[in-house]
């Protein structure tokens, strides 16, 4: 069964919920953040449910990876 994290460490950029939303519904993180983006420039409120998802879903810690 399939569980809801934000994802921090590589990878996600404010609080890892859009990554996390990503990797729980199996598509391009980009493409959750375009539409994320475009949520906030039309009139629907995105941001309080963002922050409401960033407040309850627990964290999954990624471990950095190393480049030469």
């Amino acid at each position: 069964m399939k569980k809801l994290f934000r994802i921090k460490g590589e990878g996600s950029m404010l609080g890892g919920v859009c990554a996390g939303l990503a990797e729980y519904l199996d598509i391009d993180v980009t493409i959750v953040r375009l539409l994320f983006v475009i949520a906030i420039i039309t009139p629907v409120p995105a941001i309080i449910p963002y922050l409401v998802m960033w407040i309850i879903m627990p964290v999954k810690h990624t471990v950095p990876t190393l480049t030469a």
